[in-house]
């Protein structure tokens, strides 16, 4: 077997600085952001340096405003609902909508069938964008609309980046609901499914949100190169796109993918050009 020789360097401690109390509390935020599991208080003093009661201090200001929210026996935070609100807002109506909305429109008229982009929010998806075929059958589902990220093919992507652990416990609080016979509802079913779907890139909805809707979805890849909080799919009625045909226009998704992925890491105007 061979040795293990990956650097284990001490985590860098985040930087809480700013020239007012509220940019130190958005450094705070900024810090907490990168978190993918609830914290304590003594690990944001030991990650960030400050003292015990100055972070005391911060920490109840943002879940006194909503921001932040307590989980589990009291000593934990976690993501409260004015900040999931915000984190949402700023993806619907991000400055690059209009562009990730022009590649989303040629893939629909590519493909012929309804596509959406999605967003991981707390254990459900949530629909950022989304362009209708114009066939007379079609399921319509508008942007803003949620679905429970067990039974949808971005979901099952979102929740296939996690650890075991965390997975199991995000999905251990919320019901895995049945919303069709083809639904998977336990847990161990579901896990061995989101072990396949990173092994391969792509998840379907068989029929497991709503009867007769079939879903294929990939994610698009990260600007930072790690897990990627945006989805791209294409939904149709598997009367006329069963899954067979659904997996020939792969190559389109990715590429369309791939696109979305560029605008999202473009160069702001007015910066320097590094070629």
């Amino acid at each position: 077997m061979m040795a293990n020789t990956m650097n284990t360097r001490e985590p860098v401690p985040a930087r809480i600085d700013g020239d007012t109390p509220n940019l130190r509390l958005f450094a705070l935020l900024e810090a907490i952001a990168q978190k993918n599991e609830p914290f304590t208080l003594q690990t944001m003093v030991e990650e960030t340096g400050l003292p015990k009661p100055t972070m005391h201090r911060m920490l109840q200001q943002l879940e006194g405003a909503g921001i932040l929210q307590r989980e589990g026996n009291g000593r934990h935070y976690g993501t409260g609902r004015r900040l999931m609100r915000l984190a949402e807002s700023v993806l619907l109506n991000n400055t690059t909508h209009g562009a990730r909305h022009a590649v989303l429109a040629q893939l629909v008229r590519d493909i012929g069938e309804s596509c959406n982009i999605t967003a991981f929010s707390g254990s459900e998806v949530l629909y950022l964008d989304r362009v209708e075929t114009p066939a007379p059958l079609r399921f319509y589902l508008h942007p803003g609309s949620r679905v429970p990220a067990h039974c949808s093919a971005t979901g099952k992507l979102f929740l296939s980046q996690m650890a075991p652990a965390q997975r199991r416990r995000l999905l251990s609080a919320v019901p895995l609901e049945g919303f069709t016979a083809n639904t998977l509802t336990a847990f161990d079913a579901l896990d061995a499914e989101l072990d396949q779907v990173r092994a391969q890139g792509h998840a379907f909805d068989n029929e497991e949100f709503l009867p007769g809707l079939l879903c294929l979805g990939v994610l698009v890849p990260s600007i930072q190169g790690g897990p990627s909080n945006m989805g791209l799919a294409v939904q149709a009625p598997i009367m006329r796109f069963p899954r067979e045909r659904a997996l020939s226009f792969l190559p389109q998704l990715r590429a369309a993918a791939e696109a979305i992925a560029r605008i999202n890491d473009e160069v702001p105007p007015g910066a320097p050009d590094d070629d």
